[in-house]
């Protein structure tokens, strides 16, 4: 019996309310299913080793029968993760990774669960890793990689040259020894494998970017970046997720000792024998023996040491002196151990053998040797008009650095935008670009606020340079049919799965309904200086 004066009626709640609708979880679904279908159809489009060890299994081999329809499996895949990467970069153009947009740890998990079929899968979009594995052996077993080729080294007939581009077979290594050293420990575990050499390379691609997503956070809180917006433009950015997780290539060992380096080396104080200066430096001359451009990393570094001294000649003098020391020593010992010296410096230029159209110096000459043929009527002298167009290109980009590591030393720019600035005009005027050379850039600069249009503008160029590179990793000479072909088709399934997106989009709200593309909510204040993106 209730107390007297208590009212004991029960009141009806009805049933619970459903849980908060997430807005981002269609575009994050959306990404995952455009990974599994690269995944899939790598099985046939992809980089694969000749020959091909899938032939003969059942189901597995079904991809590599029909490489038409798997390249267009492949690029409809490919379409999907980019559409939904700038979806959710969208998302977080107003606050950041805060919700209700994605939030940091929504941003991670997404990022490694779209990372984990690539990983997963044989190779994408390059070749490079078969040259790896052939310059890697070539070093275990006492030749020189840097004035051997492939070919010459092993035969055309053995099985870690025929999986080479016929262009790269007759080339030396055109990387540090410390990447060959590395290289020479796979090959000691996987012998001849290519196979276990591919997935164990993959493994060490995969280290590089652990340091990437450990030390990219502490770079954007220097900057006082949001964490979760930085994450999302530096380590789900598809160039990262293509060309660093998929196609391997070893910028992402140089990218992530280049920043682990610097982000130590900015800890230290003012003394030259601070380990953390000198830990810096190690790191950073590690990671320009692996690609020798991130040695620009050790010169921002030491500008702004000596500015935090005081900015005299005496503190850039000495800083100069330290960082010089230390990559002697550490290329001294590289040369000692390996037997091979500095050779390697002596084959840098042969990624030069191309002629790369996203390179400006190289576009530069090649329109100069073509005026000179139509105009002059002297012949074809391309090669000499590219030699001179290419050594202005590298004496700009010095330039610039110089003058970006003046602003850096008189305090007028933070040194992770320098370093990020000085490493794009270095891309940039470079004799040759890859769509995945603009990582040296692309992941610092996602660190810093300094530069918000070039933020901007680094959405849009990574989005456009994800999808320009075929991901079989080589030519289609004797088959330009099956390209277009491909792409068609992979448009159409792209077209049909935005369809299907937009339709479960509709009569809802919410950050994601407002940055589908193309459209434009009304009310929407316009950006502002202090906008996250």
């Amino acid at each position: 019996m209730a107390a007297p004066g208590v009212d004991d009626t029960i009141v009806d709640e009805g049933p619970p309310s459903p849980p908060a609708r997430d807005p981002s979880r269609t575009a994050r679904l959306f990404g995952l299913v455009g990974s599994l279908l690269m995944a899939g159809g790598a099985l046939g489009s992809g980089a694969l080793p000749v020959p091909n060890p899938l032939f003969g299994i059942r189901v597995l081999s079904l991809p590599s029968r029909n490489a038409t329809v798997a390249i267009a499996i492949t690029y409809a895949g490919i379409g999907m993760v980019v559409l939904a990467w700038l979806w959710i970069g969208k998302m977080l153009r107003e606050n950041g990774a805060v919700a209700p947009a994605p939030t940091r740890a929504q941003l991670s998990r997404t990022a490694v669960l779209w990372a984990i079929p690539l990983a997963l899968a044989p190779p994408l979009f390059s070749r490079d890793v078969y040259s790896y594995l052939a310059q890697s052996a070539t070093l275990a077993r006492g030749l020189d990689p840097y004035t051997l080729g492939p070919a010459e080294a092993f035969g055309v007939d053995d099985p870690l040259v025929r999986s080479i581009p016929t262009i790269w077979r007759d080339t030396g290594a055109p990387y540090g020894p410390f990447f060959l050293v590395l290289g020479r420990g796979i090959t000691a575990l996987t012998g001849n494998d290519i196979v276990a050499g591919v997935f164990a390379h993959r493994a060490l691609a995969l280290v590089g970017v652990a340091m990437i997503v450990w030390v990219l956070p502490k770079l954007a809180r220097r900057c006082g970046l949001d964490v979760g917006l930085a994450m999302w433009l530096g380590v789900a950015n598809p160039l990262v997720l293509f060309h660093l997780v998929s196609g391997m290539h070893n910028e992402s060992l140089m990218v992530g000792l280049m920043l682990v380096g610097f982000e130590v080396g900015l800890r230290a104080g003012e003394r030259w024998w601070d380990p953390y200066l000198l830990g810096g430096g190690v790191l950073i001359v590690l990671a320009s023996a692996v690609k020798l451009p991130a040695l620009l990393a050790l010169g921002f570094l030491g500008i702004e040491w000596a500015r935090r001294r005081g900015g005299r000649v005496r503190d850039v003098a000495i800083a100069a002196t330290l960082f010089t020391a230390i990559a002697v020593l550490v290329y001294a010992a590289f040369g000692y151990f390996t037997g091979l010296g500095l050779r390697w410096l002596d084959a840098l230029g042969a990624p030069s053998l191309i002629r790369s159209w996203l390179s400006i110096s190289t576009d530069f000459g090649l329109l100069g040797g073509q005026v000179g043929i139509i105009l002059g009527g002297l012949g074809d002298h391309t090669d000499a008009v590219l030699s001179l167009t290419r050594a202005a290109g590298l004496v700009l980009a010095a330039l610039l650095a110089g003058r970006l590591m003046l602003a850096v030393l008189r305090g007028r720019l933070d040194a992770i935008t320098g370093m990020a600035a000085g490493m794009a005009a270095v891309v940039v005027l470079s004799p040759i670009v890859h769509p995945w050379y603009l990582l040296w850039a692309v992941i610092p600069l996602a660190a810093t606020k300094a530069m918000p249009k070039a933020r901007r503008a680094m959405l849009v160029i990574s989005g456009i340079l994800a999808i320009v590179v075929p991901p079989t990793g080589a030519d289609f000479n004797f088959r330009a049919y099956q390209l277009p072909m491909s792409i068609i088709a992979g448009l159409l399934v792209l077209a049909l799965s935005l369809l299907v997106v937009r339709r479960s989009l509709a009569g809802r709200t919410g950050v994601d309904v407002d940055a589908w593309p193309g459209r434009v909510p009304a009310g929407r204040p316009q950006d502002s200086p202090g906008a996250p993106l």
